[in-house]
């Protein structure tokens, strides 16, 4: 299934990143973590495939008259983020296997496997958006349709991928998988880390708890409090999906 809306091409990269300096850039800091607002800059894939240079597109940031905060904050995830993702990768050769995520995280996640899952699903269900919970499947469905998925639901999308699978090792490979599929940008430095992420990877132990350990937890309340989650599940799920939120 074609990604829908996608337009490939420098063109198209160059069109993508006008919009963004004189539509978006101003308010990103308030809006890039709101799934709803649309206040990324889309260029993840335009990046990917060598369409636009992360330099050319960083100067232009710069040298706008946006807000500080907002220049400070996209040049955070263009250079500092996407750098760190880069290094990653260049010097781990084992970059995308679940054995070379850090050592307290594979510790921490060996000594809860046997735990109690709530939900366990197979890859077939997860690829088919068709688990019991409507924020997850409308994050997949964002992915399948769109080519893309909202970082904060990408975070959100790969936390349950843990939580629901019957191994980490299994859930890894699942989040890796699909990731790699449906995203337009995949088969990224970026997209593998982002994985990562979610296992422990570029982050710290926090509170323990069953499946995660002390891998950082994130649940549906969290949606909620940071943005219109039901505004999201509509968009992409529909109305009657929705209606069952909370």
């Amino acid at each position: 299934m074609p990604a829908a809306a996608a337009v490939g091409g420098t063109a198209a990269a160059h069109r993508l990143l006008d919009r963004f300096v004189a539509h978006r850039l101003a308010e990103y800091a308030e809006t890039a973590s709101d799934p709803v607002a649309d206040g990324c800059s889309g260029l993840s894939p335009y990046l990917h495939f060598g369409q636009i240079s992360p330099g050319e597109s960083a100067l232009r940031v710069a040298e706008s008259d946006a807000p500080r905060i907002a220049t400070d904050a996209v040049l955070e995830q263009l250079i500092v983020r996407r750098e760190l993702s880069l290094n990653a990768c260049w010097f781990n050769p084992g970059y995308d296997r679940y054995d070379t995520l850090p050592a307290w995280a594979l510790k921490t996640l060996d000594q809860h496997r046997k735990d109690k899952r709530e939900f366990v699903y197979s890859r077939a269900q997860w690829e088919a958006g068709a688990t019991h919970d409507p924020c997850w499947n409308a994050a997949q469905a964002e992915m399948v349709r769109s080519g893309r998925m909202h970082n904060y639901m990408r975070m959100y999308w790969g936390k349950k991928i843990l939580e629901w699978s019957r191994t980490p090792e299994e859930a890894f490979e699942t989040a890796l998988f699909l990731n790699d599929k449906y995203e337009l940008d995949g088969r990224d430095p970026n997209g593998c880390v982002g994985v990562a992420w979610c296992f422990g990877r570029h982050d710290r132990p926090w509170t323990e708890r069953p499946v995660f350990g002390t891998i950082r937890y994130m649940n549906a309340n969290g949606l909620r409090r940071k943005f219109d989650v039901q505004a999201y599940v509509e968009r992409w799920l529909g109305p009657a999906a929705a209606g069952r939120l909370f």
